[in-house]
């Protein structure tokens, strides 16, 4: 018994010893980690380091970043200021907010700084993609790519992207539960991306597989630099792989088969514009500027479309300040139909346009559109009296699907400025609640007002003419990218030694400036910089000119490396905006609303579960018991 207490002291002794030896190492190893980046600074400058902390040997700071999200970034910055170091993703950085600060980094570009992303970002998109590249290569890539983002290649792609939205939306007003709005928008913004900038002619199962694997790349492209099994570079570079043996199969297709003189889309522009530069892209270029493209219009709009909804739901005065507008250019429709022929059978209810892009996969499935397209109610008579022809009714109707009768309650009709709303008491309720500081009592976007109209018009053809009048929805827009910008910052690396805020960068040092939180901390706004107020960009209070001017606000960052992109992104935002509140409500599915997680991609951590409702008459809506098209 006494040799069993005293082995069982010996252990308890052993352990200890070790635990305090361990914890002894691990001091001992972050204080020398610590020295050995403080011995790096500059001797040549009198300046010190900013303040910080290097966290862990090898890891840095890489793991509290990715766990903690935003409040990472925030909680430093009120601890050490608007410049401090740490150690992300296996390298020292200095994280720098405010507009003074940011100016000088953005327009020292190729003189202080120069563009550096996280290796594994490097090694997954490749050397060849504009992100990437750097000095005279940069210049040369952006003047190519500047084509495939021109005026004329803008207008020419708005019609397959209004086709897009509208099909999505209207998939999104059939489900039966309720949405993950963040996952939905990645479909959406994925197919914009495929199906009209790249033009690429994908079945169903090809896009959903095209889809995960390319968000498996993206969301392994802030990883350690460890290419060893299980790793995220290792996911992200077989990501990589599989979409560019895909990639190449497509362009070498496309290659074959188009006319080269031909600008049906922005691979096409890209093309072209690169011969018209005295430059042929190898496969490779073009594998890699494919990825990039779709990289572009992918997940940072997918985000930028959450949180417009996100926060127009939580805002319902913006929406009906939209619709407003709408109106007052007579851009406010539903893609709804009512022909002569229907109207003189005294059957208003009628399916929307059928105008959706996905026409291989409508053919594949013809014999059972009719299964598809009704969901018969329970309890509903199914015998073939009761039943409708809808090939005969079509046909006879001008070509549109007539609803029978048990489903008239489930018919979107087109909004009016006469016919006032019945549902809108909830909305006002809302909106006095909202302007007084407190929140309302259902997160839902009111219906609006309701005009019939006797003959099919389905949502009008935008162009950029008619974007660029709507002016509030360019604030809102605006609001939205200020609020919550997709991109949290930008990476660069410091080409020599300069002063910041009073401390030195010491060259070879990566530099990352943050979006997020200079928006949050500008002191040039009228309202609170963490209010949701569209009016702070309109014409009667240009407040954004202020100070440092526009790097107080830099949601596609700014000098020569701007998003060459953002007006595509801000057009394909717009769209969606002009969609959802001309057709649809939404309302939350959850008792409250979700946190947002910050890395990599600004996101709702549940996806944001909504409920979307086709508009109705006298701006009611139902849940439509309409399976889904494919």
């Amino acid at each position: 018994m006494l040799l069993a207490g005293i082995s069982m002291l010996s252990w308890l002794e052993a352990a200890l010893t070790a635990l305090l030896a361990l914890g002894l190492l691990l001091t001992v190893s972050r204080h020398l980690w610590t020295l050995r980046w403080t011995l790096s600074r500059d001797r040549g400058s009198a300046l010190p380091l900013p303040k910080g902390s290097m966290g862990w040997p090898f890891f840095g700071e890489t793991l509290h970043w990715l766990v903690q999200g935003s409040s990472f970034h925030s909680s430093r910055r009120e601890k050490y200021g608007h410049v401090f170091k740490t150690h992300l993703l296996g390298k020292p950085v200095i994280r720098v907010t405010g507009a003074e600060n940011i100016r000088k980094i953005l327009l020292g570009e190729h003189s202080l700084v120069s563009t550096q992303w996280p290796q594994s970002t490097q090694i997954i998109l490749g050397s060849s993609t504009l992100l990437n590249s750097i000095g005279e290569l940069h210049r040369q890539r952006r003047k190519i790519l500047a084509r495939v983002f021109s005026r004329a290649a803008l207008e020419s792609y708005l019609p397959g992207i209004q086709k897009v939205v509208s099909w999505e939306l209207r998939g999104w007003c059939r489900e039966s539960g309720s949405i993950a709005v963040y996952s939905s928008a990645k479909t959406l913004t994925f197919r914009v991306a495929a199906r009209v900038l790249l033009g690429l002619s994908l079945e169903e199962k090809q896009f959903k597989d095209l889809a995960k694997t390319f968000e498996q790349l993206v969301e392994n492209l802030f990883s350690l630099p460890l290419n060893i099994p299980f790793s995220g570079l290792r996911k992200g570079i077989k990501a990589r792989d599989m979409l560019h043996e895909y990639m190449e199969k497509a362009i070498m297709e496309k290659l074959r088969r188009k006319n080269s003189e031909g600008h049906s889309d922005a691979l096409d522009f890209l093309i072209n514009s690169a011969k018209e530069h005295g430059k042929e892209f190898t496969m490779q270029e073009l594998k890699e500027s494919a990825i990039e493209l779709i990289f572009a219009a992918f997940f940072t709009t997918a985000s930028a479309s959450t949180s417009l909804i996100l926060l127009l739901l939580k805002h319902p005065s913006a929406v009906e300040k939209i619709r407003q507008e709408l109106v007052s250019h007579e851009l406010h429709r539903q893609c709804h139909c009512l022909s002569p022929a229907v109207s003189q059978k005294n059957h208003p209810y009628i399916e929307p346009c059928q105008d959706t892009p996905m026409v291989q996969e409508k053919e594949r499935k013809g014999s059972d559109s009719q299964q598809r397209l009704l969901s018969t109610p329970e309890g509903t008579p199914k015998n073939q009296s009761q039943q409708l022809d809808l090939k005969a009714e079509g046909e006879a109707g001008g070509g549109f699907i007539q609803r029978p009768p048990f489903l008239k309650e489930l018919t979107l009709t087109r909004m009016t400025q006469e016919t006032i709303s019945l549902n809108t008491n909830d909305h006002y309720s809302n909106h006095r609640q909202e302007e007084a500081g407190q929140p309302p009592s259902r997160f839902e976007v009111p219906a609006g007002p309701v005009i019939p109209e006797a003959e099919c018009h389905c949502q009008p053809e935008m162009n950029l003419d008619k974007l660029s009048r709507l002016r509030y929805l360019d604030c809102v827009i605006k609001e939205v990218l200020r609020v919550l910008p997709p991109v949290s910052g930008g990476y660069r690396t410091a080409l020599q030694t300069f002063e910041l805020d009073g401390y030195q960068i010491p060259k070879g040092w990566s530099v990352m400036y943050s979006i997020r939180d200079t928006h949050e901390t500008a002191a040039v706004y009228q309202s609170p910089p963490e209010s949701f107020d569209p009016d702070r960009f309109g014409s009667a209070r240009p407040e954004d000119s202020k100070g440092a001017g526009r790097f107080h606000y830099i949601p596609f960052g700014g000098g020569v490396r701007s998003c060459i992109g953002q007006e595509l992104a801000k057009a394909i935002l717009k769209l969606l905006a002009i969609e959802l509140v001309s057709t649809a409500r939404w309302e939350l599915a959850t008792r409250s609303f979700p946190e947002m997680q910050t890395v990599p991609i600004v996101h709702p951590v549940d996806g944001l579960q909504l409920f979307f409702h086709p508009l109705q008459p006298g701006g009611a809506s139902t849940r439509r018991q309409v399976s889904r098209e494919a």
